[in-house]
């Protein structure tokens, strides 16, 4: 039996995440794997690895795309709408958690808090450039103490007395960390005290003059840290929903949007087809000296490399599927 759904895929610069929904904006199924700098060959593993472990046939009605990878995966699969983190994780929010006013979302290379009302966004904040407000902050200093990230959280809700931190800055913690460690702090201090840290580096760069009404749900690969919850609880004085399928949020709200999308326009999909995962794309890069910006055009073609690194940008031949990186357009394909 055939089941029509809807898919998101959201790649970001740490995971990337493909996600079913059915008509009726029901999770269906869903799937992770690190992107590993290779975007494209991630997309088509997720692609594949979601094909295989699927219980029945699904027959894609409409594909969405979010992440800091979104154009380029929206190119490779055909997507129907590609849209930004904000949209697609406030989309999911307002659908799964009712009465959401506050999303906490905390990536491996970012973090961002979106304000909803009424389920609409009304103001948003990203952090992109600090490295103590993120998931990977956490990751290198459990890889620090020796704690594998799983049993993180665990550990940290051991602490009776959690070390005071410095959080403000990456370089800052790690050095104030290794000297509590010198001290004599405990494994499960340290730990809570980290996260502790990256709360208030959050709250202080994200949260600053806007109110945080309840509920407040908690999204992003972080929120699976226990650890993290109950500081965000603490500092918050509030419960923090953390959502069943937290770190695949971003994948449902682009799958959601392109349901939404079908449903309103009712245009056929552009979706390529589950085989995408098995054809071959290759990444092509070319200064164009046309202008004094010397922009560097990335070309995606599909098919096998060819023998000669094309010098110039029009010599490229092949199935073109999508090119971006110049300032004017000029080499833009529709």
């Amino acid at each position: 039996m055939a089941l029509n759904v809807y898919l998101g895929i959201d790649v970001g610069s740490v995971t990337t995440k493909l996600a079913l929904v059915d008509e009726t904006g029901k999770y269906v199924d869903s799937y992770m794997l690190r992107t590993s700098g290779k975007p494209v060959l991630a997309v088509q593993a997720g692609m594949r690895e979601l094909s295989k472990k699927a219980l029945c046939e699904y027959n894609i009605q409409g594909v969405g795309t979010t992440g800091s990878g979104r154009n380029l995966a929206g190119a490779l699969v055909g997507a129907d709408v590609i849209k930004n983190e904000i949209t697609a994780h406030a989309v999911a929010a307002s659908t799964y958690v009712p009465g959401v006013q506050t999303i906490l979302e905390i990536g491996g290379q970012d973090s961002k808090i979106i304000i909803l009302r009424d389920g609409i966004v009304t103001d948003f904040a990203m952090n992109t450039v600090c490295a103590a407000g993120t998931g990977s902050f956490l990751d290198q200093q459990a890889n620090r103490l020796n704690v594998p990230i799983e049993k993180f959280g665990e550990t940290a809700l051991k602490s009776t007395n959690p070390a005071r931190i410095a959080g403000r800055c990456g370089v800052f913690a790690e050095s104030d960390l290794i000297h509590k460690q010198q001290l004599g702090y405990p494994v499960e201090d340290l730990l809570y005290g980290l996260c502790q840290a990256l709360v208030r580096n959050y709250l202080s760069n994200l949260a600053l003059g806007k109110e945080l009404l309840p509920t407040v749900t908690f999204q992003g690969g972080v929120a699976t840290n226990s650890g993290m919850v109950k500081a965000f609880e603490e500092a918050l004085n509030t419960k923090v929903v953390v959502p069943e399928n937290h770190q695949t949020m971003g994948a449902i709200g682009a799958a959601l949007l392109a349901m939404e999308n079908h449903q309103y326009t009712e245009n056929p999909t552009k979706f390529k087809g589950w085989e995408v995962g098995n054809m071959h794309f290759n990444s092509i890069t070319n200064q164009c000296t046309g202008c004094s910006n010397n922009c560097e055009v990335i070309t995606i073609v599909e098919g096998e490399m060819p023998a000669e690194h094309p010098k110039d940008i029009k010599d490229i031949q092949g199935n073109i599927i999508a090119r971006w990186g110049g300032t004017c357009g000029r080499w833009d394909i529709s």
